[in-house]
Protein backbone atom coordinates (compact mmCIF):
# COMPACT_ATOMS: atom_id res chain seq x y z
CA UNK A 1 0.00 0.00 0.00
CA UNK A 2 1.11 3.44 -1.03
CA UNK A 3 2.45 5.08 2.37
CA UNK A 4 0.98 8.21 1.36
CA UNK A 5 -2.58 7.23 2.16
CA UNK A 6 -2.50 8.73 5.45
CA UNK A 7 -1.02 11.98 6.61
CA UNK A 8 -1.04 14.35 9.38
CA UNK A 9 -1.29 17.82 8.04
CA UNK A 10 0.71 20.36 10.31
CA UNK A 11 1.85 23.94 10.27
CA UNK A 12 4.82 22.43 8.60
CA UNK A 13 3.75 20.31 6.15
CA UNK A 14 2.67 16.51 6.18
CA UNK A 15 3.48 14.05 9.02
CA UNK A 16 3.56 10.31 8.60
CA UNK A 17 2.10 7.93 12.02
CA UNK A 18 4.02 4.96 12.11
CA UNK A 19 1.70 2.54 14.70
CA UNK A 20 2.63 -1.02 16.82
CA UNK A 21 0.32 -2.82 18.47
CA UNK A 22 0.83 -5.08 20.93
CA UNK A 23 -2.02 -7.17 21.74
CA UNK A 24 -2.44 -9.07 25.17
CA UNK A 25 -4.77 -12.08 24.80
CA UNK A 26 -6.15 -14.03 27.02
CA UNK A 27 -5.71 -17.41 26.39
CA UNK A 28 -8.65 -20.14 26.29
CA UNK A 29 -8.10 -22.08 29.09
CA UNK A 30 -10.01 -23.95 32.29
CA UNK A 31 -6.98 -23.02 34.64
CA UNK A 32 -4.15 -20.57 34.59
CA UNK A 33 -0.76 -20.51 33.34
CA UNK A 34 1.01 -21.83 36.48
CA UNK A 35 -1.35 -23.20 38.84
CA UNK A 36 -5.16 -25.25 38.55
CA UNK A 37 -6.85 -21.75 39.69
CA UNK A 38 -10.13 -21.26 37.61
CA UNK A 39 -10.25 -18.52 34.96
CA UNK A 40 -14.04 -18.05 34.99
CA UNK A 41 -15.30 -14.51 33.76
CA UNK A 42 -17.34 -12.68 36.40
CA UNK A 43 -16.52 -14.79 39.84
CA UNK A 44 -16.50 -12.74 43.18
CA UNK A 45 -13.32 -11.30 43.98
CA UNK A 46 -10.83 -13.55 45.16
CA UNK A 47 -12.65 -16.36 44.62
CA UNK A 48 -10.15 -18.05 41.80
CA UNK A 49 -6.67 -17.88 43.46
CA UNK A 50 -4.37 -20.57 44.02
CA UNK A 51 -1.44 -20.56 46.36
CA UNK A 52 0.58 -19.62 43.54
CA UNK A 53 -1.13 -17.40 42.37
CA UNK A 54 -1.23 -15.08 45.53
CA UNK A 55 2.79 -15.94 46.10
CA UNK A 56 2.57 -17.94 49.09
CA UNK A 57 6.65 -18.81 50.54
CA UNK A 58 7.75 -22.42 48.63
CA UNK A 59 4.66 -22.70 46.12
CA UNK A 60 6.92 -23.52 42.46
CA UNK A 61 4.87 -22.70 39.06
CA UNK A 62 3.83 -25.49 36.62
CA UNK A 63 3.13 -24.61 32.78
CA UNK A 64 -0.42 -25.59 31.70
CA UNK A 65 0.17 -27.32 28.71
CA UNK A 66 -2.84 -26.38 27.40
CA UNK A 67 -2.00 -22.69 27.47
CA UNK A 68 1.32 -23.62 25.56
CA UNK A 69 -0.96 -25.57 23.20
CA UNK A 70 -3.13 -22.49 21.97
CA UNK A 71 -0.04 -20.18 21.56
CA UNK A 72 1.54 -22.78 19.06
CA UNK A 73 -1.89 -23.21 17.14
CA UNK A 74 -2.11 -19.59 16.63
CA UNK A 75 1.91 -19.17 15.92
CA UNK A 76 0.70 -21.07 13.23
CA UNK A 77 -2.45 -19.50 12.23
CA UNK A 78 -0.28 -16.75 11.35
CA UNK A 79 2.43 -18.86 10.03
CA UNK A 80 5.03 -17.70 12.33
CA UNK A 81 8.28 -19.66 13.63
CA UNK A 82 7.45 -21.93 16.37
CA UNK A 83 10.59 -22.00 18.47
CA UNK A 84 10.96 -25.47 19.65
CA UNK A 85 13.01 -24.38 22.88
CA UNK A 86 11.53 -21.44 24.40
CA UNK A 87 12.35 -20.15 28.09
CA UNK A 88 10.72 -18.19 30.77
CA UNK A 89 11.89 -14.81 32.37
CA UNK A 90 11.31 -12.37 35.29
CA UNK A 91 9.95 -9.17 35.13
CA UNK A 92 11.02 -7.36 38.30
CA UNK A 93 8.57 -4.76 38.76
CA UNK A 94 6.69 -4.02 42.23
CA UNK A 95 2.82 -3.20 42.58
CA UNK A 96 0.22 -3.98 44.35
CA UNK A 97 -1.52 -6.50 41.98
CA UNK A 98 1.61 -8.52 41.64
CA UNK A 99 2.02 -10.64 44.64
CA UNK A 100 5.68 -11.99 44.03
CA UNK A 101 6.71 -8.37 42.58
CA UNK A 102 7.80 -9.69 39.51
CA UNK A 103 6.03 -11.26 35.94
CA UNK A 104 6.58 -14.55 34.43
CA UNK A 105 7.03 -13.68 30.67
CA UNK A 106 9.53 -14.53 27.75
CA UNK A 107 11.76 -11.81 26.46
CA UNK A 108 14.81 -13.38 25.13
CA UNK A 109 13.63 -16.95 23.83
CA UNK A 110 10.16 -16.32 23.35
CA UNK A 111 7.44 -19.51 22.36
CA UNK A 112 6.99 -18.12 18.65
CA UNK A 113 8.97 -16.07 16.44
CA UNK A 114 8.55 -13.83 13.23
CA UNK A 115 5.57 -14.21 11.41
CA UNK A 116 2.54 -11.79 9.50
CA UNK A 117 -1.32 -10.65 8.70
CA UNK A 118 -2.57 -9.74 5.74
CA UNK A 119 -5.11 -6.59 5.87
CA UNK A 120 -7.80 -6.19 2.96
CA UNK A 121 -8.17 -3.66 0.42
CA UNK A 122 -11.08 -1.49 1.78
CA UNK A 123 -11.14 1.87 -0.43
CA UNK A 124 -14.56 3.40 2.22
CA UNK A 125 -12.46 2.53 5.07
CA UNK A 126 -9.61 4.43 3.71
CA UNK A 127 -7.03 1.21 2.63
CA UNK A 128 -6.89 1.21 -0.99
CA UNK A 129 -4.77 -2.02 -1.22
CA UNK A 130 -4.15 -5.40 0.77
CA UNK A 131 -1.39 -4.91 2.84
CA UNK A 132 1.03 -7.39 4.85
CA UNK A 133 1.77 -6.39 8.69
CA UNK A 134 4.64 -8.20 10.05
CA UNK A 135 4.21 -10.20 13.82
CA UNK A 136 7.73 -9.82 15.70
CA UNK A 137 6.35 -12.69 17.91
CA UNK A 138 4.17 -14.28 20.07
CA UNK A 139 5.19 -14.60 23.92
CA UNK A 140 3.51 -16.21 26.54
CA UNK A 141 3.06 -14.48 30.05
CA UNK A 142 0.72 -14.30 33.52
CA UNK A 143 -1.39 -11.75 34.00
CA UNK A 144 -1.42 -9.31 37.17
CA UNK A 145 -4.28 -8.87 39.25
CA UNK A 146 -6.67 -6.09 39.49
CA UNK A 147 -7.04 -2.84 41.70
CA UNK A 148 -10.01 -1.65 42.78
CA UNK A 149 -10.39 2.19 43.79
CA UNK A 150 -14.25 2.18 43.82
CA UNK A 151 -14.79 0.22 46.78
CA UNK A 152 -14.07 2.58 49.55
CA UNK A 153 -13.25 6.52 50.16
CA UNK A 154 -9.87 6.05 51.18
CA UNK A 155 -8.66 2.58 50.37
CA UNK A 156 -8.10 0.59 47.33
CA UNK A 157 -8.95 -3.31 47.15
CA UNK A 158 -7.02 -5.81 45.75
CA UNK A 159 -8.84 -8.68 43.24
CA UNK A 160 -6.36 -11.53 42.31
CA UNK A 161 -8.41 -13.55 40.25
CA UNK A 162 -6.70 -12.62 37.27
CA UNK A 163 -3.30 -13.04 38.94
CA UNK A 164 -1.99 -16.03 37.15
CA UNK A 165 -3.96 -15.78 34.00
CA UNK A 166 -2.22 -16.78 31.22
CA UNK A 167 -2.00 -13.96 28.61
CA UNK A 168 -0.49 -14.43 25.03
CA UNK A 169 1.28 -10.91 24.12
CA UNK A 170 1.16 -10.37 20.13
CA UNK A 171 3.74 -7.88 19.00
CA UNK A 172 3.23 -6.35 15.98
CA UNK A 173 5.99 -4.81 13.92
CA UNK A 174 5.98 -0.98 12.98
CA UNK A 175 4.09 -1.36 9.76
CA UNK A 176 0.89 0.35 10.13
CA UNK A 177 0.38 3.66 8.69
CA UNK A 178 -2.91 4.89 9.56
CA UNK A 179 -6.23 4.14 12.28
CA UNK A 180 -7.99 2.48 9.59
CA UNK A 181 -4.90 0.49 8.96
CA UNK A 182 -4.51 -0.05 12.92
CA UNK A 183 -8.26 -0.78 13.24
CA UNK A 184 -7.98 -3.77 10.22
CA UNK A 185 -5.49 -5.29 11.64
CA UNK A 186 -6.59 -5.86 15.24
CA UNK A 187 -9.76 -6.63 13.68
CA UNK A 188 -8.23 -9.64 11.61
CA UNK A 189 -6.00 -10.55 14.51
CA UNK A 190 -9.48 -11.07 16.77
CA UNK A 191 -11.07 -13.07 13.90
CA UNK A 192 -8.40 -15.31 13.60
CA UNK A 193 -7.85 -16.16 17.75
CA UNK A 194 -11.52 -16.68 17.29
CA UNK A 195 -11.57 -19.02 14.48
CA UNK A 196 -8.09 -21.03 16.03
CA UNK A 197 -10.11 -20.73 19.50
CA UNK A 198 -7.44 -19.93 21.58
CA UNK A 199 -9.03 -16.44 22.69
CA UNK A 200 -12.34 -15.71 23.06
CA UNK A 201 -11.95 -12.19 21.91
CA UNK A 202 -14.22 -10.22 24.35
CA UNK A 203 -12.40 -6.87 24.58
CA UNK A 204 -15.13 -5.21 26.66
CA UNK A 205 -14.49 -8.35 29.10
CA UNK A 206 -10.80 -7.71 29.07
CA UNK A 207 -9.50 -10.97 27.57
CA UNK A 208 -8.10 -9.00 24.57
CA UNK A 209 -6.90 -5.99 24.88
CA UNK A 210 -3.98 -3.75 23.03
CA UNK A 211 -1.25 -1.01 23.88
CA UNK A 212 -1.16 0.93 21.23
CA UNK A 213 2.44 2.17 20.00
CA UNK A 214 2.23 5.49 18.17
CA UNK A 215 5.12 8.02 16.89
CA UNK A 216 5.06 10.60 13.91
CA UNK A 217 7.93 11.21 11.25
CA UNK A 218 8.28 13.24 8.35
CA UNK A 219 8.00 11.22 5.26
CA UNK A 220 11.05 9.27 4.72
CA UNK A 221 12.96 10.39 7.89
CA UNK A 222 13.47 7.58 10.52
CA UNK A 223 10.92 6.62 13.39
CA UNK A 224 10.44 9.07 16.06
CA UNK A 225 10.13 8.92 19.76
CA UNK A 226 7.06 6.55 20.25
CA UNK A 227 4.60 6.71 23.48
CA UNK A 228 2.88 3.79 24.43
CA UNK A 229 -1.20 4.11 25.07
CA UNK A 230 -1.92 0.93 27.62
CA UNK A 231 -4.56 -1.36 27.82
CA UNK A 232 -7.15 0.19 24.53
CA UNK A 233 -10.18 -2.31 24.40
CA UNK A 234 -12.08 -1.67 21.61
CA UNK A 235 -11.28 -1.57 18.11
CA UNK A 236 -12.83 2.19 17.64
CA UNK A 237 -11.08 3.49 20.40
CA UNK A 238 -7.56 2.00 19.02
CA UNK A 239 -8.15 4.06 16.23
CA UNK A 240 -8.91 6.53 18.32
CA UNK A 241 -5.84 6.59 19.94
CA UNK A 242 -3.65 6.50 16.89
CA UNK A 243 -5.24 9.50 15.56
CA UNK A 244 -5.39 11.59 18.61
CA UNK A 245 -2.23 10.80 19.70
CA UNK A 246 -0.78 11.65 16.16
CA UNK A 247 -2.01 15.15 16.06
CA UNK A 248 -1.10 15.50 20.02
CA UNK A 249 2.82 14.61 18.77
CA UNK A 250 3.07 16.65 15.62
CA UNK A 251 1.64 20.11 17.18
CA UNK A 252 4.33 19.40 20.22
CA UNK A 253 6.75 19.16 17.68
CA UNK A 254 5.56 21.88 15.87
CA UNK A 255 5.49 24.14 18.97
CA UNK A 256 9.07 23.29 19.86
CA UNK A 257 8.80 20.78 22.08
CA UNK A 258 9.81 17.15 21.96
CA UNK A 259 8.00 13.84 22.31
CA UNK A 260 8.51 11.68 25.55
CA UNK A 261 9.09 8.24 25.58
CA UNK A 262 6.13 7.38 28.28
CA UNK A 263 3.25 5.49 29.03
CA UNK A 264 -0.22 7.21 28.24
CA UNK A 265 -4.06 6.53 29.20
CA UNK A 266 -7.01 6.26 26.71
CA UNK A 267 -10.12 8.49 27.90
CA UNK A 268 -12.82 6.90 25.44
CA UNK A 269 -14.90 10.08 26.96
CA UNK A 270 -13.14 12.79 25.78
CA UNK A 271 -11.43 11.15 23.00
CA UNK A 272 -7.67 12.36 24.39
CA UNK A 273 -4.83 10.60 25.98
CA UNK A 274 -2.80 11.54 29.25
CA UNK A 275 0.40 10.96 30.45
CA UNK A 276 0.92 7.57 33.30
CA UNK A 277 4.22 7.00 33.77
CA UNK A 278 7.55 7.14 31.97
CA UNK A 279 8.01 4.60 29.89
CA UNK A 280 10.73 1.84 30.92
CA UNK A 281 13.07 0.12 29.17
CA UNK A 282 13.42 -3.34 28.82
CA UNK A 283 16.77 -3.05 31.33
CA UNK A 284 14.65 -1.35 33.94
CA UNK A 285 13.01 -4.56 34.25
CA UNK A 286 16.14 -6.56 35.09
CA UNK A 287 14.89 -9.47 33.14
CA UNK A 288 16.46 -13.01 34.21
CA UNK A 289 15.94 -16.67 33.51
CA UNK A 290 13.06 -17.56 36.29
CA UNK A 291 14.99 -19.98 38.17
CA UNK A 292 11.80 -22.28 39.01
CA UNK A 293 10.69 -23.09 35.57
CA UNK A 294 13.05 -25.26 33.20
CA UNK A 295 13.38 -24.09 29.45
CA UNK A 296 9.71 -25.63 26.92
CA UNK A 297 11.25 -28.12 24.89
CA UNK A 298 8.79 -29.41 21.84
CA UNK A 299 8.71 -32.17 20.03
CA UNK A 300 7.45 -32.93 16.46
CA UNK A 301 4.58 -35.34 17.56
CA UNK A 302 3.17 -31.84 19.75
CA UNK A 303 3.60 -29.66 16.71
CA UNK A 304 2.05 -32.38 14.68
CA UNK A 305 -1.00 -32.60 16.71
CA UNK A 306 -1.09 -28.75 17.09
CA UNK A 307 -1.29 -28.08 13.37
CA UNK A 308 -3.42 -31.12 12.84
CA UNK A 309 -6.42 -29.19 15.08
CA UNK A 310 -5.97 -26.08 12.96
CA UNK A 311 -9.68 -25.04 11.89
CA UNK A 312 -10.17 -23.55 8.18
CA UNK A 313 -8.90 -20.19 8.65
CA UNK A 314 -11.34 -17.27 7.40
CA UNK A 315 -8.64 -16.92 4.20
CA UNK A 316 -9.34 -20.07 3.46
CA UNK A 317 -12.58 -19.88 4.33
CA UNK A 318 -13.71 -16.95 1.87
CA UNK A 319 -10.98 -18.28 -1.04
CA UNK A 320 -13.34 -20.98 -0.92
CA UNK A 321 -16.97 -19.14 -0.77
CA UNK A 322 -14.99 -17.14 -3.96
CA UNK A 323 -14.59 -20.21 -5.73
CA UNK A 324 -18.09 -21.49 -5.09
CA UNK A 325 -19.48 -18.45 -6.86
CA UNK A 326 -19.99 -15.47 -3.79
CA UNK A 327 -19.12 -12.35 -4.40
CA UNK A 328 -16.08 -11.53 -2.63
CA UNK A 329 -17.98 -8.27 -0.78
CA UNK A 330 -20.42 -11.18 0.64
CA UNK A 331 -17.67 -13.98 1.20
CA UNK A 332 -15.34 -11.29 3.13
CA UNK A 333 -18.63 -10.47 5.26
CA UNK A 334 -19.56 -13.89 5.96
CA UNK A 335 -15.91 -15.24 7.32
CA UNK A 336 -15.32 -11.96 9.50
CA UNK A 337 -16.62 -13.80 12.17
CA UNK A 338 -16.62 -17.45 13.20
CA UNK A 339 -20.12 -17.64 14.42
CA UNK A 340 -21.33 -16.09 11.29
CA UNK A 341 -18.96 -18.73 9.38
CA UNK A 342 -20.35 -21.36 10.78
CA UNK A 343 -23.95 -20.89 10.62
CA UNK A 344 -23.77 -19.99 7.19
CA UNK A 345 -21.75 -23.59 6.52
CA UNK A 346 -24.34 -25.41 8.25
CA UNK A 347 -26.20 -23.70 5.94
CA UNK A 348 -24.79 -25.06 2.90
CA UNK A 349 -24.08 -28.61 4.40
CA UNK A 350 -28.12 -28.73 4.97
CA UNK A 351 -28.13 -28.51 0.69
CA UNK A 352 -28.95 -24.72 0.40
CA UNK A 353 -26.54 -23.58 -3.08
CA UNK A 354 -23.90 -20.99 -1.69
CA UNK A 355 -25.13 -18.12 -4.09
CA UNK A 356 -28.40 -18.60 -2.73
CA UNK A 357 -27.79 -19.00 0.61
CA UNK A 358 -25.03 -15.89 0.83
CA UNK A 359 -27.89 -13.84 -1.12
CA UNK A 360 -30.07 -14.70 2.13
CA UNK A 361 -28.07 -14.16 4.86
CA UNK A 362 -26.76 -11.13 3.60
CA UNK A 363 -29.81 -9.58 3.42
CA UNK A 364 -32.89 -11.56 5.12
CA UNK A 365 -31.23 -13.03 7.85
CA UNK A 366 -28.67 -10.42 9.04
CA UNK A 367 -31.84 -7.63 8.40
CA UNK A 368 -34.09 -9.48 10.91
CA UNK A 369 -31.51 -10.05 13.47
CA UNK A 370 -30.63 -6.45 13.25
CA UNK A 371 -34.00 -5.69 13.89
CA UNK A 372 -34.10 -7.84 16.72
CA UNK A 373 -30.86 -6.73 18.39
CA UNK A 374 -29.37 -10.07 18.58
CA UNK A 375 -26.37 -12.01 17.10
CA UNK A 376 -26.06 -15.04 14.65
CA UNK A 377 -25.43 -17.22 17.80
CA UNK A 378 -29.29 -16.20 18.78
CA UNK A 379 -31.00 -16.47 15.93
CA UNK A 380 -34.69 -17.50 16.36
CA UNK A 381 -34.56 -19.49 12.94
CA UNK A 382 -31.70 -22.33 12.99
CA UNK A 383 -29.46 -23.04 9.74
CA UNK A 384 -32.14 -26.32 9.22
CA UNK A 385 -35.13 -24.15 9.31
CA UNK A 386 -33.67 -22.00 6.96
CA UNK A 387 -32.46 -24.43 4.84
CA UNK A 388 -35.93 -26.10 4.72
CA UNK A 389 -37.44 -22.82 3.79
CA UNK A 390 -34.89 -21.94 0.98
CA UNK A 391 -35.93 -25.42 -0.68
CA UNK A 392 -39.46 -24.06 -0.83
CA UNK A 393 -38.54 -21.54 -2.68
CA UNK A 394 -35.75 -23.26 -5.10
CA UNK A 395 -38.68 -26.15 -5.95
CA UNK A 396 -41.23 -23.77 -6.43
CA UNK A 397 -43.40 -24.16 -3.30
CA UNK A 398 -43.12 -20.36 -2.49
CA UNK A 399 -42.18 -17.51 -4.26
CA UNK A 400 -39.33 -15.20 -3.11
CA UNK A 401 -41.86 -12.65 -1.73
CA UNK A 402 -44.44 -15.07 0.15
CA UNK A 403 -40.63 -16.55 1.80
CA UNK A 404 -40.62 -13.65 3.32
CA UNK A 405 -43.88 -13.35 4.80
CA UNK A 406 -42.57 -17.29 5.92
CA UNK A 407 -39.90 -16.12 7.78
CA UNK A 408 -41.30 -13.58 9.62
CA UNK A 409 -43.59 -15.86 10.73
CA UNK A 410 -40.82 -18.27 11.78
CA UNK A 411 -38.90 -15.29 13.77
CA UNK A 412 -42.07 -15.17 15.56
CA UNK A 413 -43.34 -18.45 16.27
CA UNK A 414 -40.20 -20.95 15.47
CA UNK A 415 -42.37 -22.78 13.24
CA UNK A 416 -40.93 -25.06 10.30
CA UNK A 417 -41.14 -23.11 6.97
CA UNK A 418 -43.23 -26.24 5.30
CA UNK A 419 -46.08 -26.02 8.39
CA UNK A 420 -46.40 -22.66 7.80
CA UNK A 421 -47.15 -22.51 4.22
CA UNK A 422 -49.22 -25.31 4.54
CA UNK A 423 -51.30 -23.81 7.59
CA UNK A 424 -51.86 -20.75 5.73
CA UNK A 425 -52.08 -22.00 2.19
CA UNK A 426 -49.50 -20.01 0.97
CA UNK A 427 -48.05 -22.53 -1.76
CA UNK A 428 -47.33 -20.72 -5.43
CA UNK A 429 -49.73 -21.65 -8.34
CA UNK A 430 -48.85 -22.29 -10.87
CA UNK A 431 -52.03 -22.38 -12.86
CA UNK A 432 -52.10 -20.86 -15.82
CA UNK A 433 -55.96 -21.09 -16.59
CA UNK A 434 -56.25 -18.95 -13.34
CA UNK A 435 -53.10 -16.73 -14.10
CA UNK A 436 -54.85 -16.01 -17.72
CA UNK A 437 -58.16 -15.27 -16.28
CA UNK A 438 -56.34 -12.58 -13.75
CA UNK A 439 -54.56 -11.10 -17.17
CA UNK A 440 -57.10 -10.27 -18.82
CA UNK A 441 -59.27 -8.53 -16.42
CA UNK A 442 -56.08 -6.50 -15.95
CA UNK A 443 -55.65 -5.84 -19.21
CA UNK A 444 -58.96 -4.74 -19.97
CA UNK A 445 -59.28 -2.42 -17.13
CA UNK A 446 -55.76 -0.53 -18.10
CA UNK A 447 -56.14 -0.50 -21.99
CA UNK A 448 -54.56 2.98 -21.79
CA UNK A 449 -51.26 1.18 -20.63
CA UNK A 450 -51.67 -1.37 -22.55
CA UNK A 451 -51.52 1.18 -25.51
CA UNK A 452 -48.43 2.86 -24.27
CA UNK A 453 -47.05 -0.74 -23.55
CA UNK A 454 -47.64 -1.01 -27.07
CA UNK A 455 -46.21 2.24 -28.44
CA UNK A 456 -42.73 1.54 -26.99
CA UNK A 457 -43.30 2.21 -22.94
CA UNK A 458 -41.29 -1.59 -22.18
CA UNK A 459 -41.04 -0.54 -18.20
CA UNK A 460 -44.47 -0.81 -18.00
CA UNK A 461 -44.38 -4.37 -18.28
CA UNK A 462 -43.51 -4.56 -14.34
CA UNK A 463 -46.47 -2.88 -13.93
CA UNK A 464 -48.39 -5.73 -15.03
CA UNK A 465 -46.48 -7.90 -13.48
CA UNK A 466 -46.73 -6.84 -10.26
CA UNK A 467 -50.84 -6.55 -10.83
CA UNK A 468 -50.83 -9.58 -11.59
CA UNK A 469 -49.06 -10.87 -8.84
CA UNK A 470 -51.42 -8.31 -6.46
CA UNK A 471 -54.31 -9.95 -7.56
CA UNK A 472 -53.16 -13.73 -7.33
CA UNK A 473 -52.25 -12.25 -3.83
CA UNK A 474 -48.51 -13.18 -4.09
CA UNK A 475 -49.10 -16.90 -5.02
CA UNK A 476 -48.75 -16.82 -8.71
CA UNK A 477 -45.17 -18.26 -10.36
CA UNK A 478 -43.56 -15.10 -11.29
CA UNK A 479 -41.72 -17.22 -13.80
CA UNK A 480 -45.29 -18.50 -15.23
CA UNK A 481 -46.65 -14.60 -14.91
CA UNK A 482 -43.92 -13.28 -16.88
CA UNK A 483 -43.95 -16.04 -20.13
CA UNK A 484 -48.09 -15.23 -20.22
CA UNK A 485 -47.67 -11.48 -19.87
CA UNK A 486 -45.46 -11.62 -22.96
CA UNK A 487 -48.11 -13.56 -24.95
CA UNK A 488 -51.04 -11.26 -23.57
CA UNK A 489 -49.06 -8.49 -24.32
CA UNK A 490 -47.77 -9.48 -28.27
Amino acid sequence: MSETAYRIQGATGEWEVVIGLEVHAQVTSEAKLFSGAATAFGAEPNTQVSLVDAAMPGMLPVPNRECIRQAVRTGMAIDAKINKWSRFDRKNYFYADLPQGYQISQLYHPLVGEGSLEIEADEKAGIPEAKTIGIERIHVEQDAGKLMHDQHPTRSYVDLNRSGVALMEIVSKPDMRSPAEAGAYLSKLRSILRYVGSCDGNMDQGSMRADVNVSVRKPGEPFGTRTETKNVNSVRFVMGVVEQEAKRQVALVESGGSVVQETRLYDPDKNTTRSMRSKEDAHDYRYFPDPDLLPLELDDAFLEACRASLPELPGAKRARYEAAGITPYNAAVLTADVDTARWFDALLEAGVKPVQASNWVSSELFGALNRLGRDVTDSPVSPAQAAELLALVADGTISGSIAKQVFEIMLETGQGAAAIVEEKGLKQTSDTGAIDTAIAKILADNADKVAQYKSGKEALFGFFVGQTMKAMQGKANPQVVNELLKKALA
